[in-house]
């Protein structure tokens, strides 16, 4: 595939994650795009991750509806390479598995489970937005005997990406607005392109009326609506724009910080606005730390970077702390989590919170249902014994 074809595959890249689609209609086209450029065997498998986590939050692939349970035990129980959330904090954000094993990938257990599958070579790519967070990954694989991936196709991807992580970001927020379930969800105010008010979703007022110089019930909206709005708008007219979310972080009259995400919805050859409002709240993983297993903040803290896959070094240098302290917090934190090791503490976080959300999520896409985001209480979610 020549250079110009590529550039040309990750323009249209770039204006898909400007469209108006649901999660697995966005991964569906994107594949086709994709596919010219970067052929691979029985489509990529798309990921989406909690940016705080870097733990899977769904898998989408219509060959493999369902990823297999052992999928996710070898990728945060084993030792191995070319693993997403490594791909993910990488400096380059792509790997192949190849590379990754000096040429000899019949040393690593993931390769041998994709034989398995019928896949060869593997390249994993973090799908990182413009500001650096990690929504999702890419894997892509090639069957035996398949030339290798080459420079125009990894600079291909490494091109794509941020707007592939910008697009799985706006379905995300867009899928959570429309199909609110709880008291936090997000709401979702739609513009016509004569800035008329075209749509809502239930419960938007709750944010809308909290917010500075508006009057709901007069059909006044805050002029920070209006000007995140307007930003979404300007950016989205600019051909070379980025498909970066306009964001602006607003106190409300409570005192509760909110998050307006502006985004741009192009669908049948028309352009509108839509702007999110969601409270500006942790993130969804820190309040379940806490319930479910009663860490303190800085134990929180800790094993956020745990589960980042950062070394305990590493860990003591962004705590501003000494390496021993950290052992001091692990060792509480392994009490109270009723593990024995980092590892397990990576896994038994995923299975309790993480695994439920990717399972909800393969059924969502199977019934053309919004993916959802984040991880989920799992007590909410665990029959209660009798």
């Amino acid at each position: 595939m020549s250079t110009l074809a590529a550039e040309r595959a990750a323009t249209s890249i770039a204006r898909l994650a400007q469209e108006h689609h649901d999660l697995a209609t966005f991964w569906q086209e994107a594949s086709a795009v994709i596919a010219p450029v970067v052929p691979n065997y029985q489509g990529p498998c798309w990921y989406t991750l909690d940016p705080v986590s870097l733990l899977v939050t769904s898998h989408f692939n219509p060959y493999m509806p369902e990823l297999p349970a052992d999928a996710f035990v070898a990728e945060y129980y084993e030792d191995d390479v070319n693993k997403l959330a490594d791909v993910a904090r990488s400096a380059g954000g792509l790997s192949t598995l190849h590379e990754a094993t000096g040429g000899d990938p019949s040393s690593s257990p993931r390769w041998r489970a994709n034989m398995l599958h019928g896949g060869d070579q593997e390249l994993i790519a973090a799908l990182r937005t413009h500001g650096g967070q990690a929504w999702g990954a890419l894997g892509v694989y090639r069957e035996p005997g398949r030339p290798m991936f080459n420079d125009v196709e990894r600079r291909f991807i490494r091109t794509a990406a941020p707007h592939l992580a910008e697009g799985a970001r706006r379905a995300l927020l867009i899928g959570e607005a429309t199909e609110p379930d709880a008291p936090d969800a997000p709401g979702l105010v739609v513009f016509s392109t004569g800035w008329e008010v075209d749509s809502v979703t239930p419960g938007v007022e709750r944010w809308l009326v909290d917010l500075p110089d508006g009057d709901w019930s007069a059909g006044r909206l805050p002029s920070a609506v209006l000007a995140v709005a307007g930003r979404a708008r300007r950016a989205a007219e600019r051909p070379d724009a980025p498909s970066e979310i306009a964001v602006s972080r607003v106190l409300g009259r409570s005192g509760t910080w909110v998050v307006l995400h502006g985004v741009s919805l192009v669908a049948g050859g028309s352009r509108r606005v839509a702007v999110i409002v969601e409270p500006a709240h942790p993130a969804r993983i820190v309040p379940l730390l806490m319930t479910a297993y009663g860490l303190t903040q800085r134990e929180q803290d800790v094993t956020l970077l745990v589960l980042n896959g950062h070394s305990t070094t590493e860990i003591a240098d962004a705590l501003v702390v000494s390496p021993h302290t950290i052992q001091e917090h692990l060792k509480n934190i392994f009490e109270k989590t009723g593990v024995r090791s980092r590892r397990d503490l990576v896994g038994k976080v995923f299975f309790a919170h993480y695994e439920p959300r990717v399972r909800d999520n393969e059924r969502r896409a199977a019934q053309n249902r919004p993916l959802r985001g984040g991880p989920v209480d799992s007590r909410a979610t665990t029959p209660t014994p009798s």
